[in-house]
């Protein structure tokens, strides 16, 4: 199952809890919609030592297999900047401090970009 799928199924499902109902009124009376990708139980940011507890069971019912939390962020930060959005707003997506983090990750994603481009230029040299 793809990256992109799994965030699908797990959205869905985010999206499905926080607005059940139970015996007419809302389950979660309290909920904060906040659009967090890994909420509390109130929709609120979740506390780190809390989502590594949680991670593999989280991981088991994505079906994401070994992949890790950190993973993941790789994988976010390459994708965005690959759909071309700016680098500081990917910065301000992912909780970076400083840019040279967002755009170090991302220079490691396109090592094979990078060669084919200094080929090209090799080529063009003669």
């Amino acid at each position: 199952m793809s990256l992109v799928r799994v965030w699908r199924v797990w959205s869905a499902r985010l999206t499905a809890e926080s607005n059940r109902t139970l015996n007419g009124t809302d389950a979660w009376p309290r909920w904060q919609d906040h659009g967090l990708v890994f909420p509390s139980s109130l929709g609120t940011p979740m506390e780190p030592d809390n989502l590594r507890r949680s991670w593999g069971r989280i991981r088991a019912a994505a079906g994401l297999g070994s992949m890790r939390l950190h993973d993941m962020g790789h994988t976010c930060v390459s994708l965005l900047l690959d759909l071309g959005v700016p680098p500081h707003i990917v910065r301000e997506i992912v909780g970076h401090s400083d840019i040279e983090v967002t755009m170090t990750i991302y220079a490691h994603a396109a090592l094979d970009e990078k060669r084919a481009a200094l080929r090209k230029l090799g080529d063009a040299l003669g």
